[in-house]
């Protein structure tokens, strides 16, 4: 019951207010599918992809990616319909289907080439059904039928507006001749009535027994038993206005109207608006062209311009300002039936007629808004203003009013953190008085009471401080920092009162203040059942507490029951927190507002929506980005080595998913891909398996899919690879032994050549040697010749000293007895016969050719050398080298000793010897 009465609350206040709350919406741009801005059908197959008839071609979306696919002659197409995940689309004087290949990719296959010749000009197909076992086209002229084998065409004479099948019926709605109805492959008139002449009858349903009717500019009627009545429904004035186009019907009888002018109305059963969604509350365009509603209740909207998807199912609603005058949003509060909200451009409110309302004075930063003995405080950046309808009454000019908290165990006593520290707001006589308490001038944005008369302050940026109040609460008596007491961080630090324990969210995890021992230490706890890195953003004080984590999933869970709680949240919700002042405030039981930027989200947190993840397929295989055929079954995917393999997984059905994989099944960690594509390259040769999931943001999972591939050993590594290694191995072997034999062959014909060489050499040596031997017994035997010779050489100028000597004797002997001779004539010739005798030339003749003959041509090499040198010189060189002394070269010359010293002394002039040089030894070296 209490239940029901939350949901009668919620409804209540949203229909109260519908122009602004709507759904979750989810728009898709132009420049996410990449197509025509025009889209004007829209469908979703058994297998969960969407397919949406666009300006330019057919889009393909599977929950994370658009493909688009276009007609053989590139026509706009105007319909789509799947049947078995065959896709029906009707196009511009063509109609057809498409169907996957072996690749998995859409080809299309013509019909309208059956009826060529029957397609009227310029004839297009508007609306694609299915009738038992049928698919049946329309166009504005005609219908076609197709039973898969065969197309025939019918037309009932008039324009035809609509087709609709009801309890296996199909009904054909037409502009002036009313409806009718397929029978046997033909067009029996059904219902006709005058006030139905020039009326688009855009659907058609059962309701209530009949039938229910709905024209595009006349409202809705009800036809029963061939009577045709207004349903008065509310909602027809806004069809009349802004022109139906096109009407879904849900399973439990709420009807979604979707028209030209104003987007998409959504009503209960009779007709009363639940909510309006256009552009002005999140809708990326008015105009509705196409809608569809899927098995999940999703509205699927084709637009004018762009793509929309609207969630029935869910029990959030958003509001939103799309003027941008409202701003970030920081707090949301309900009182006294009105709905405030403080954002960073001041106070609004929700006024009845449904639209946002400023209260004037309020403008600036909001931070605040809290219900205290039953009035609305506003924290504000110029202070604190307490609110009453539309006005503000100004009670702190303390600037930064970001948190209020009763003070424990003391009446009508409060205690605010501001820019510059600690207030007190205390009411007296109905009267609020204020009260700076001193001591400190912190920026205080959280704060939490231990005791009547301690309180924890974090400052908004560092640091962490307790304070103590004096008995009358009339000043602070001290305050004592704890950074240093044992908490990780002193920087982004949350203060809480948790079940009577201080709590802190710190950067490294949840800590908590132990009096024992007046330190800071880790509070397990917390980080098991919140998480490490989750903050509470709601009042700590209430039975489940609203965190939100790094990921920006928001849970409510009870402290005592952590398995009841409730996560949401996706990534098009992130994109609008207000970081770091992410803030959910009570409005109702289970009511709760999120603060967003330009709106905020309702929250029913006692709905729990199914989070189903489904098991991806895989849409493609590319094998060196080369489709291949999907028709492998459970054989393994055979790849070449080096070949790169690419795999395109989907899961259409999942919403809000992303994919891992894992190559390895024993593999525990999984690998998250950036989008649904994975390309394996340089993988080695071996079996593989490799497993994919759906996951999201909340941590569900979805059913394993896996492939199993063989990367083929490298050609080198394979059959070939062995077969030419034989050959070569055998080879080799072959030109081992050809090439050794060679070798050997060689270096016997080597041998034999160097043997021969050494023996040639040795024969060389020894005749050479024989030939040294025979020079050096001849150099011997000249030696000795040469000796003998110089010794008669000597002997004989020695027989010749002592000749001369002998004749100078005798020569003297004379001339002493001179006086004896009496014939003094035969005295001279006596005389002249003894010096004749003395010096004879011939006899020098015959000394100096010997003389050559022992010594090699000396006198010639000596008159090379020397060419002035005179006979006389010549002689006495001779006689010096055959190591004469002076005094035995006298008589030779006959001439005295000095003579041949003086002579001596001249001839090494003439020589140009050097002081140092002898001249026997110079004398003697030449040879």
């Amino acid at each position: 019951m209490k239940k029901t009465l939350h949901i009668l609350f919620l409804f209540f206040l949203l229909t109260k207010v519908y122009g602004q709350y709507s759904p979750s919406t989810h728009n898709y741009t132009l420049a996410e599918y990449k197509a025509g801005n025009q889209n004007w059908d829209i469908t979703r197959s058994e297998d969960g992809k969407i397919y949406v008839a666009n300006n330019n071609g057919l889009l393909a979306y599977d929950a994370l990616n658009w493909k688009f696919y276009q007609l053989p002659n590139k026509t706009t197409v105007r319909s789509v319909f799947t049947d078995n995940n065959i896709v029906f689309t009707g196009s511009y004087e063509e109609f057809g289907y498409w169907e996957k290949d072996d690749f998995g990719v859409l080809k299309y296959v013509s019909l309208s080439d059956k009826v060529i010749d029957q397609i009227s000009a310029n004839e297009e197909i508007w609306q694609i059904v299915k009738f038992k076992d049928k698919i049946i086209f329309r166009s504005f002229l005609n219908i076609y039928i197709y039973d898969y084998k065969n197309v025939i065409q019918l037309s009932p004479k008039s324009a035809i507006i609509s087709s609709n099948v009801i309890d296996n019926k199909l009904y054909i709605c037409t502009l002036n001749k009313g409806i009718f109805s397929l029978e046997d492959e033909k067009l029996k008139p059904f219902f006709f009535d005058s006030h139905l002449l020039d009326t688009k009858i855009v659907s058609l349903t059962s309701y209530n027994d009949g039938l229910l009717l709905l024209t595009s500019l006349k409202g809705s009627y009800y036809l029963h038993n061939n009577q045709l009545k207004p349903t008065r429904f509310k909602i027809d004035k806004e069809l009349k206005q802004h022109q139906l186009n096109k009407f879904s019907q849900l399973p439990n009888g709420e009807m979604v109207f979707g028209t030209i002018k104003n987007g998409v109305f959504l009503t209960d059963a009779k007709g009363n608006l639940k909510f309006h969604v256009s552009k002005e509350n999140g809708l990326i365009n008015n105009t509705v062209l196409g809608q569809y509603i899927d098995t999940s209740n999703n509205l699927w909207l084709g637009l004018d311009n762009g793509i929309s998807k609207i969630d029935l199912d869910s029990h959030h609603y958003f509001f939103n300002d799309q003027s941008g005058k409202l701003g970030a949003v920081y707090d949301v509060v309900k009182y006294r039936g009105q709905i405030y909200i403080g954002s960073n451009t001041g106070l609004f409110k929700l006024n009845k007629n449904d639209k946002l309302h400023f209260i004037e004075g309020s403008q600036g930063q909001v931070w605040d808004l809290i219900i205290i003995e039953d009035q609305l405080f506003c924290g504000h950046n110029e202070g604190t203003f307490v609110v009453d309808e539309d006005q503000l009454t100004w009670i702190s000019s303390f600037t930064g009013g970001w948190t209020i908290k009763k003070v424990p165990e003391r009446k009508n006593t409060y205690i605010q953190g501001t820019y510059t520290g600690l207030v007190k707001f205390e009411k007296q006589l109905d009267k609020w008085h204020v009260k700076h308490l001193g001591k400190t001038t912190i920026p205080s944005r959280f704060l939490a009471f231990e005791g009547p008369n301690i309180a924890w302050v974090a400052h908004a940026y560092k640091g962490l401080y307790r304070v103590k109040f004096d008995d009358n609460y009339d000043t602070i008596s001290s305050v004592k920092s704890y950074g240093d007491k044992g908490i990780g961080s002193d920087f982004n630090l949350r203060v809480y009162n948790i079940k009577n324990n201080i709590s802190f969210k710190t950067n490294d995890g949840w800590q908590k203040y132990e009096p024992i021992i007046d330190s800071i230490v880790p509070y397990n706890l917390l980080n098991e059942k919140f998480g490490k890195d989750s903050y509470i953003i709601s009042e700590e004080d209430t039975n489940r507490l609203a965190l939100i984590n790094n990921d920006g999933l928001i849970s409510f869970k009870a402290f005592n029951n952590i398995t009841d709680s409730i996560t949401f949240g996706n990534r098009k919700i992130k994109n609008r927190y207000v970081v770091g002042y992410e803030n959910i405030s009570k409005i109702e039981d289970s009511i709760y507002a999120l603060n967003l930027v330009n709106g905020f989200m309702m929250i029913d947190n006692g709905f729990k929506k199914n989070l189903e993840l489904y098991k991806p397929t895989v849409e493609s295989i590319l094998i060196n980005k080369k489709a291949i055929a999907l028709n492998f079954k459970e054989e393994p995917l055979s790849i070449e080595y080096g070949e790169s393999l690419e795999i395109e997984i989907v899961s259409p059905r999942s919403t809000n998913h992303f994919f891992e994989y894992r190559l390895f099944e024993n593999d525990n960690h999984w690998n998250e891909l950036e989008n649904n594509t994975i390309e394996l390259t340089n993988l080695i040769e071996g079996n593989y398996k490799i497993e994919f999931r759906a996951k999201n943001d909340f941590g569900n999972i979805s059913p394993i899919q896996s492939l199993t591939f063989e990367i083929n050993p490298p050609w080198y590594r394979g059959t070939l690879g062995i077969l030419i290694y034989l050959l070569i191995f055998a080879l080799a072997i072959y030109t081992f032994f050809y090439v050794q034999k060679r070798k050997l062959i060689r270096e016997q014909r080597l041998m034999k050549i160097k043997y021969q060489k050494e023996q040639q050499k040795l024969l060389r040596e020894k005749t050479l040697e024989n030939e040294k031997r025979i020079v050096q017994l001849k150099n011997d035997a000249l030696q000795s010749d040469i000796k003998s010779k110089s010794k008669q050489l000597a002997n004989n100028a020695m027989a010749l000293v002592k000749k001369n000597e002998s004749l100078q004797e005798i020569k003297k002997e004379l001339m002493i007895n001179k006086e004896s001779f009496q014939n003094y004539y035969a005295y001279k010739k006596l005389l002249k016969k003894v010096d004749n005798s003395i010096v004879l030339k011939d006899e020098w003749e015959v000394f100096e050719y010997n003389f050559n003959q022992v010594h090699d041509e000396f006198f010639i090499k000596l008159k090379d050398k020397h060419p002035k040198l005179t006979s006389k010189d010549l002689k006495i060189c001779a006689y010096i080298k055959m190591n004469l002394s002076s005094k035995e070269i006298a008589p030779l010359l006959n001439i005295s000793v000095r003579g041949v010293e003086t002579h001596r002394y001249r001839l090494n002039k003439k020589l140009n010897l050097d002081n140092d040089i002898s001249m026997a030894d110079y004398l003697l070296n030449i040879k």
